[in-house]
């Protein structure tokens, strides 16, 4: 019996879902805590500034990715998707790795703004995320797993849409989290 993973696009996308948000709900509650090398001070308090400056670029190149695609420019499509995925692949594992040494990081401000404004722009951001991780494997092991010809017939185009939008604007909300957190307050 030969495997082929287009095939199981749907499976596969349940399964690396389910253990990237294990992973991530692991760091979140601690259970990671003592298994990880502590770096330097500096270096913990460096990474929300650098993944607001990720969350940025990584903006920039799905907006560009996307119209990229729409222009019939396949191979920059490609490229920018695959940078943006690096990009959201380095915020998830700085932002892991500092939540897993320091936990979430309180905020700062007054108790009005954490309540109206910093919680709801903060689980919005948490809650697109979560519903992007799926959508992201979907497109990109239907894209890995199909010829770039025969991807217009599949849901790629579709839901590469909706993943998009929602990842850019959870990366903008994620901006604004760490204006709120670390600029503002």
């Amino acid at each position: 019996m030969e495997f082929r993973a287009r095939n199981y696009v749907p499976a596969l996308t349940g399964v690396l879902s389910l253990i990237s948000l294990g992973l991530v709900f692991g760091a979140v509650l601690g259970l990671f805590d003592g298994a990880l090398p502590r770096a330097p001070t500096a270096v913990l308090d460096a990474i929300p500034t650098v993944n607001a400056l990720v969350s940025a670029l990584a903006i920039v190149t799905i907006a560009t990715g996307w119209r990229a695609i729409r222009r019939g420019a396949v191979a920059r499509h490609r490229a920018l998707m695959g940078v943006s995925l690096v990009l959201f692949v380095t915020f998830l594992v700085l932002y892991l790795y500092r939540v897993s040494l320091l936990g979430p990081a309180p905020f700062p401000g007054p108790e009005t703004i954490y309540r109206f404004v910093y919680l709801p722009v903060l689980a919005i951001h948490i809650s697109l995320a979560i519903v992007c991780i799926p959508l992201l494997y979907y497109v990109l092991l239907l894209a890995l797993t199909r010829p770039i010809a025969a991807l217009p017939e599949t849901n790629h185009p579709r839901v590469g849409r909706v993943a998009a939008s929602l990842w850019m604007i959870s990366f903008a909300l994620g901006i604004v989290v760490y204006l709120l957190s670390y600029i503002i307050y």
